[in-house]
């Protein structure tokens, strides 16, 4: 009989191997010696070994699953509890039971990370149902629909929940998609029809502003055409398609118009001109007859210049006042020397200014009497007094006598 540490043949060929609570048969060899059975057997050991090796492996460096792990380690076990091998079975099982340990915690790490995955994605949800809810109340139709849309790719890429939570959030947050995809649609009807009505309205404006477009009625169509802009304007947008088509047709007409207008307006513009520089010359013939020397032939030119002036016609508007002004001078002037020739040949007026003069000097003496006797008397805040009335007197007088010499003195 042969002997091994782990090990031993009878002589009846059955192979034992020791454990813990003593020998153990592992099978029966008669093919051989006793020193090939113990090999065959140990052989079958290392198989154990390294099968133990690979799969402590795989649970370290794989992401091999809890189960397949678990049923891997029973599978090894169950060949090692069987003791058809020749080896340290007792080191094998204490492998094998701190296999199961490392799945077991790699188990509970799974399970509390997938806890936590799953109440990452809980409160990702949320985060989207609160956002699509407040999205569902936006007027900004295009941004609002676009992140609407990425949220629900978002959602998408998150896990799923339980089934009631997850039904429920996908429940408010659908409602809340339902919702705001309700608005937007009533919001574009209303404005289709709103389009539509301005679409009619602005038919209507182009119709009068085509109609328009041959008048000759100069100011009045211009001030039309600008109460037909405001109501353009005030009117709205049409859609798209129509309301360039029917802009070009209300800015033909338009163009028309002021084409035609402004031509008739240069060639009057050009006439006036014209009518300017021969005022002009007219203007400076006038300006020749100052300073009046004799007013008579002075009174005839000015009325044969005005006579031409006014046969002459409008110049434009901007040299008006300035033209004008010019010759209105002169006949102010002229004016002006009719009314000092008649004042000094009007008795009547001579002797009211002859008598305005005679009460004012006489006032002015009165005065200067009474202001030297307050001084006399020693009351020079009456004389102050007096002294301010004199100088308005004063200045009175001096205005009369002025007049008067008008007359000729």
């Amino acid at each position: 009989m042969s002997s091994e540490p782990w090990g031993r043949v009878d002589e009846a060929g059955t192979v034992y191997v020791r454990t813990a609570d003593g020998e153990q048969v592992v099978g029966s060899w008669q093919a051989g010696s006793p020193e090939e059975a113990l090999a065959y057997f140990e052989r079958k050991y290392e198989g154990l070994v390294v099968e133990i090796g690979l799969l402590e492996r795989r649970v370290q460096t794989t992401d091999l699953s809890a189960k397949d792990a678990t049923a891997a380690i029973e599978h090894i076990r169950h060949q090692v509890d069987e003791h058809h091998v020749v080896g340290d079975l007792e080191a094998l099982k204490k492998r094998l039971d701190k296999l199961t340990s490392d799945v077991e915690a790699r188990r509970e790490e799974r399970r509390a990370a997938k806890a936590v995955q799953a109440d990452e994605a809980r409160q990702a949800k949320e985060a989207l149902v609160t956002e699509a809810e407040e999205l569902a109340a936006s007027e900004q139709w295009r941004a609002a629909g676009e992140r609407l849309r990425a949220l629900v790719d978002t959602w998408k890429g998150l896990p799923r929940l339980d089934r009631r939570a997850d039904d429920e959030l996908w429940h408010r947050f659908s409602h809340a998609r339902s919702a705001f995809s309700k608005r937007r649609k009533a919001h574009f009807a209303s404005l289709d029809a709103q389009r539509e009505t301005a679409r009619q309205a602005k038919e209507k404006l182009v119709a009068e502003a085509e109609s328009l477009s041959d008048s000759t009625d100069w100011g009045p169509t211009a001030a039309r055409y600008r109460e037909l802009m405001a109501e353009w304007k005030a009117a709205g947008r049409a859609q798209r398609e129509s309301e360039d088509d029917l802009w070009n047709r209300f800015r033909g007409a338009q163009d028309v118009f002021f084409q035609a207008r402004s031509a008739v307006f240069a060639e009057r513009d050009a006439e006036q001109r014209e009518n300017l520089t021969r005022k002009e010359e007219l203007v400076v013939e006038a300006e020749k007859l100052l300073p009046i020397s004799d007013l008579k032939a002075a009174r005839s030119a000015f009325r044969t210049v005005n006579e031409r002036w006014e046969a002459i016609g409008h110049v434009p508007r901007d040299a008006r006042p300035r033209i004008e002004g010019r010759l209105h001078a002169v006949e102010r002037a002229i004016q002006d020397a009719e009314e000092a020739e008649w004042r000094r040949t009007n008795p009547e007026a001579r002797a009211r200014a002859q008598g305005l003069t005679g009460q004012l000097q006489d006032a002015v003496d009165k005065l200067r009497g009474q202001i030297d006797a307050a001084r006399a008397a020693g009351n020079n805040a009456k004389a102050d007094k007096l002294a301010k009335e004199l100088e308005g007197r004063q200045a009175l007088l001096d205005q009369a006598l002025k007049g008067l010499e008008e007359f000729g003195g």
